[in-house]
């Protein structure tokens, strides 16, 4: 390990917050994570874990508190942070909460698809899997979902 690895957490949380109106979903999380350090998020159904992981991986924005990855501000240098992850979700699926389309724009973001290119290049997407019209509709009302 380096000096400079050593003095940079790989995750440094502070008083990260998430509200969804007048839902609390994540309240004031804090911890760090040092390099070579491994953790895991665990907790019960409806703790906050996804908003959490969501608001490090840069899809969703903290209501107020801090962030960094790698050194990096999860608001300020989203790019950069999502160039120093590797995101897995457990289940392989649509975000039932979400469009379509939304779902596609999380995608094109964390992969890092240019902000000048992802709607045409979601509305393609769309149209060659013949779902054009689906894309504004929630992923829970699609047949099958």
């Amino acid at each position: 390990m380096t000096d400079q690895q050593a003095e940079v957490a790989t995750v440094d949380i502070r008083e990260l917050t998430r509200l969804f109106g007048e839902l609390v979903a994540v309240d004031r999380a804090s911890f760090r994570v040092d390099h070579g350090e491994i953790f895991g998020l665990i907790g019960p159904n409806g703790a906050g874990k996804s908003t959490l992981i969501k608001m490090l991986t840069t899809l969703l924005p903290p209501t107020s508190g801090t962030a960094t990855i790698a050194g990096y501000d999860i608001m300020h240098e989203p790019a950069a942070v999502r160039r120093h992850i590797g995101y897995v979700p457990q289940l392989l699926s649509a975000d039932g909460s979400l469009t379509g389309y939304e779902n596609l724009l999380l995608s094109a973001r964390l992969y890092g698809v240019p902000r000048h290119e992802r709607t045409s290049r979601i509305s393609r997407a769309l149209a060659r899997m013949g779902l054009s019209e689906a894309g504004n509709h929630l992923v829970s009302h699609y047949s099958g979902a």
